[in-house]
Order: C-alpha cells, then sequence, then structure tokens
C-alpha cells in the first residue's frame, strides 16, 4: 500500500483509527473458549465489526508469539484474513524488531515476503544498519519508535547531550537513512501528546503511529491537536479499550461502538483542520 491509497482510505472512511490486536485468552469472551481456533475466530469477528471504522489493524505479535505454533498459525490466518477481505485496509506488525545485517533483512522478508504486512514497528537502538535493511523494501513501511508512554521511556528517551533529547536525535537522525524519505514512520505515545508540537517541527511530513489512546489513557484531541499535519500523518491505535469493550457475547457489537465513538470524534478533527 502506498502512501496516497492509505489517504485515500483516511478521507474515505473519515478515520485515522488503527485497531491493535492484543490476543489474550483470559480476556476473550468465555463462549469462544471452546473453538479449535479460537484466537483467528476472536480477531477475525474484531476485524469484521470494527472495519467501516479504521484504516489500520496492528497485531500485536508477541501476543501471538506466546501461544507458540498455534499463536503463530492464527497470526498467519489473520493477516491472511486482512489482506484478502479487506486489501485496502493498512496491517502494522507490532514486531518492535531491532537488529543489524542479515538478521535484519531476514526479520523485514519475514514480516513483508512470507506474511505481507505492509509495515512493522523496529526499535532503533543499534543504529543506521539495523533500521536501513527494513526501509530497504519498495511500497513497505518502517515504524520506528522514537517517543514512547511508558515509565521506562524517561530512563533514556529523554537523555540529553549537546542541548538535544535523544528521542529528538532519533527524529531528526533517522530521516537522514536511506530510504527513510518515502518509507519510515515513527512511533509515538498519546500520553506524551504534549511533546507532539515539536515532533511536529522535527517531523512535518511523516507518519506518526500513536498507541495509548483508550485503556492507557491517552487523549485523542490532545494528540489531534497536536499532531495532524497537511496530510493527516496519524495513525491513532485503540487496542484493549475496543477488542475487550465486553466480555460477553455482545463483544462485537461492543467493539464496534468504542471504534465508532472514536471515528466520529476523527472525523471533527478531520473537518476541523480542512482535509475532508
Amino acid at each position: 500500500m502506498t502512501q496516497d491509497e492509505l489517504i485515500a482510505q483516511i478521507k474515505k472512511k473519515q478515520s485515522f483509527l488503527c485497531v491493535g490486536l492484543d490476543v489474550d485468552l483470559d480476556k476473550m469472551p468465555s463462549h469462544l473458549a471452546s473453538s479449535n481456533d479460537s484466537i483467528f475466530e476472536f480477531c477475525q469477528k474484531i476485524i469484521d465489526a470494527t472495519a467501516p471504522y479504521t484504516v489500520a489493524y496492528k497485531p500485536n505479535i508477541a501476543f501471538f508469539e506466546a501461544y507458540g505454533l498455534e499463536g503463530w498459525q492464527a497470526l498467519e490466518k489473520t493477516i491472511g484474513y486482512l489482506n484478502l477481505n479487506y486489501p485496502n485496509i493498512f496491517t502494522i506488525a507490532d514486531a518492535k524488531r531491532g537488529d543489524i545485517g542479515n538478521t535484519a533483512t531476514r526479520y523485514a522478508k519475514a514480516f513483508f515476503e512470507q506474511l505481507k504486512f505492509d509495515a512493522i514497528t523496529v526499535a532503533p537502538y543499534m543504529g543506521k544498519d539495523s533500521v536501513e535493511p527494513f526501509l530497504a523494501f519498495e511500497s513497505h513501511y518502517t515504524i520506528l519508535l522514537a517517543l514512547t508512554s511508558n515509565e521506562g521511556a524517561y530512563d533514556f528517551q529523554y537523555h540529553t547531550q549537546e542541548g538535544e533529547a535523544l528521542y529528538k536525535k532519533i527524529l531528526r537522525q533517522a530521516q537522514t537513512w536511506e530510504g527513510a524519505e518515502d518509507r519510515l514512520f515513527f512511533v509515538v505515545g498519546a500520553t506524551q501528546a504534549e511533546a507532539l508540537a515539536d515532533i511536529r517541527q522535527l517531523a512535518p511530513n511523516t507518519f506518526l503511529l500513536v498507541p495509548g489512546v483508550g485503556a492507557q489513557g491517552g487523549s485523542l484531541d490532545a494528540v489531534a491537536a497536536n499532531g495532524l499535519n497537511s496530510r493527516c500523518g496519524l495513525l491513532v491505535n485503540s487496542s484493549r479499550g475496543i477488542i475487550y469493550a465486553s466480555h460477553g457475547k455482545d463483544f462485537e457489537a461492543a467493539a464496534a461502538s468504542e471504534a465508532q465513538k472514536l471515528q466520529e470524534q476523527m472525523k471533527s478533527w478531520l473537518l476541523q483542520k480542512k482535509l475532508i
């Protein structure tokens, strides 16, 4: 999927919502427990219920890997289902990979060529030669962790050297790497909304994936006010607040309702910014 195609979907659906698929058997509705394929069945039903309101899905790879072969097979079926039935929806492997050279290339091949995701999240700690192998894949996107919402973000990301915080150096320097101009996105946590204005100064044209709205307490209004650019430039993720909105047999309707609420809020911001 190209960025122009993603933007077209944002305008069509009047939404920049990304739904995170953080599958947890302990939180799924109990009536699915007896299914031989409960992980995929849950994902399929969530996808079908929320697809009218979202432009992207983000399976959290660790949640699938935790269930071994069964989980990996469910991931394969989930991405296959998305690509077959919703080819215009952007897909993100939330894998947070990060290694150098041939290893990075193999990670990229696994998620881009074998599983056929559009994008993957990547950790920047090992620098340029751990990220450029992902950026080398045309029509695919590398979403680099820049500023996260967790408590430990303050251990390193705000560390200042020569008057510049580390996360700002990542934002600035990563944009100089080969392939970055067309294929690089950044992750910025929703609870860091106050930093988004500065981030937009450093990365004015780059798409930002913003997790943490909903159950984690991030404010969609604060994110939109500080993060929207002339092309929208945002994918705002909500996971638990949507997919576990209900633990009963009405979980599909509950998920759709929560997704629609966010879509309507996003629509108002897109209208306000004259992006639709």
